[in-house]
């Protein structure tokens, strides 16, 4: 029954979002394509909303943070030196009764093409062997078809990051710890696309990756390598945080963005991967959850990547990922002798641990890793990383799920009806207020009304509309999600007196309540009301 119930949610998510203009089927009137989703008017000022707001809290209110813009196609050998080209894949299998491609480790969650009301695993077509499928799109640089020329479309907007960190670095005047942060598109050709939006081919990702000291550098600077005391927030940074004080800071930062948005901390889950489910190169990973309709599913996920990344693109470009630390190099000979061969130990380990599970032979890695150490000792280190990466097409999905809703309301005669109203927060409404004339045949209202919607434009995204009843133009709004309503009147043209001109009805979408305010004060009552 509550599966259902929850199937019945979703129907109704995804006829409203096609019906007021936030998502199509991508090429729908050639049948449309699977895995791919355009977004109409409202989707678009959704997610643009979403993205300025992560913009703004990620760099413009940080000082530490700067941006990236790279290109969606990069040199091959990045996404080698990745792992992308000899490990991102997804175990496929076929149906040879029905001829159905599905994800090996999905097929409990997927309908049989051929018998929906069961699960593609529990179907008696007679499956195919697993085998690994690479999610990366193949495209061809340049007039020739020749293996040299292959390329791809990226899978994900971190490695454009490492490859330009060392340019970011010497043109932004940052000194480690310092973020660079990246918004774009990405591909992954998936087996089985589904859940709406959730899980597509073409999507968007909203990631930052944060480069911090390793422990051993901390340490040496500050004598000490601060770590969490407890749960929640550990505060502002300082300058004794270790790899696991960031990776808190950031887990917490993101949950406060995801409530500032209007997700509250109810609505997410924690997940802590096991030491089983980390990747090899990660110290920890937590994912953010939130409850969707069709399941509890992942959002973001913040992960601690110790220095794989910029290590590997330094093994395979053969140019330095170091920096250097003046700090670092100025306390190393402070230290006792003993405290000097205990960093350097650890960080040769540290070091020694990633060339081997890298493939290096056991000689060089030793060699290596103990250059590496030495390094350490004048100021020169590998920096780690802190990546919060998230997904804009499924923040849209988790906000347009979790802002449904219908209630009851009246009509224009009294009678209650079903209202639907998406209850968007105001910072990332599409349309924050809409203007409504009380009569559109009404010369002098129409032109009162659309003077308050240019007094409005320059600050807010409005939406005018003159056309139906009043009440019908409400629910209208309702749906869209925007929070505010003005609607100017007879009252404004001071036909009942001059206490009242130039005054408006100010209608709040959530509460239904009106009250009248003066079209002098509406800019800053509104703004005041969405930020």
């Amino acid at each position: 029954m509550a599966e259902a119930k929850a199937g019945e949610l979703m129907e109704k998510i995804v006829s409203l979002c096609k019906r007021r203009g936030f998502i199509f089927q991508s090429s729908e009137i050639y049948g449309g394509l699977n895995g791919f989703w355009d977004y109409g008017p409202l989707g678009t000022d959704l997610k643009r909303n979403v993205k300025e707001y992560w913009w703004n809290k990620m760099t413009r209110l940080r000082d530490d943070v700067v941006g990236l813009d790279a290109t969606i196609i990069m040199h091959p050998r990045i996404w080698k030196a990745s792992g992308h080209v000899d490990t991102f894949s997804d175990p496929m299998v076929d149906c040879k009764k029905c001829k159905a491609r599905f994800r090996a480790d999905q097929m409990h969650e997927i309908p049989c093409p051929q018998k929906p009301s069961k699960m593609a695993s529990e179907c008696d077509g007679e499956k195919t062997e697993a085998r690994p499928f690479n999610l990366m799109f193949e495209t061809v640089v340049g007039p020739i078809r020749s293996e040299e020329n292959v390329a791809y479309l990226r899978p994900e907007t971190a490695q454009a990051i490492f490859a330009q960190f060392k340019n970011v670095l010497e043109t932004s005047r940052q000194k480690v710890p310092f973020g660079v942060a990246q918004m774009g598109k990405a591909f992954r050709n998936e087996v089985t696309p589904r859940n709406f939006t959730f899980r597509s081919r073409e999507f968007e990702q909203m990631e930052l990756e944060f480069f911090i000291k390793p422990d051993e550098a901390v340490e040496a600077i500050c004598g000490r390598v601060a770590v969490p005391a407890g749960p929640g927030h550990p505060g502002e940074p300082q300058p004794d945080w270790g790899w696991q004080m960031w990776h808190q800071y950031w887990v917490e930062e993101r949950i406060r963005f995801y409530e500032e948005i209007g997700l509250p901390r109810a609505t997410l889950e924690e997940y802590w991967q096991k030491p089983e489910e980390l990747a090899h190169y990660a110290r920890a990973t937590v994912d953010l959850l939130f409850k969707f309709p069709f399941g509890t599913q992942e959002l973001e996920g913040i992960a601690a990547r110790s220095d794989f990344d910029l290590s590997q693109h330094q093994r395979f470009c053969g140019k330095p990922m170091t920096v250097f630390d003046e700090e670092l190099k100025a306390a190393w000979p402070k230290l006792a002798p003993a405290k000097q061969d205990e960093l350097r130990e650890r960080y040769y380990q540290a070091r020694l641990k990633y060339l081997t599970k890298a493939g290096e032979p056991a000689e060089k890695a030793a060699q290596l890793a103990r250059q590496d150490a030495e390094g350490l000792t004048k100021g020169y280190y590998v920096p780690h990383v802190i990546e919060p990466s998230a997904g804009v097409d499924r923040m849209a999905l988790a906000l347009l799920c979790h802002a449904y809703s219908e209630d009851q309301a009246p009509d224009e005669k009294g009678k209650l009806e079903t209202r639907v109203v998406l209850r968007f927060h105001p910072r990332i409404a599409p349309i924050k207020v809409a203007v409504f004339p009380l009569l559109k045949n009404k010369p002098e209202l129409v032109k009162k009304a659309k003077e308050v919607r240019d007094l409005l434009r320059p600050h807010l995204s409005v939406f005018y509309d003159e056309a139906g009843a009043i009440g019908r133009r409400y629910r209208r709004q309702d749906e869209a999600g925007t929070p505010f309503g003005v609607t100017i009147d007879f009252d404004t043209l001071g036909e009942k007196g001059p206490e009242l001109q130039d005054t408006v009805t100010l209608r709040e979408r959530d509460s239904m309540k009106q009250e009248r305010v003066k079209i002098a004060d509406l800019v800053a009552i509104l703004t005041e009301k969405i930020r």
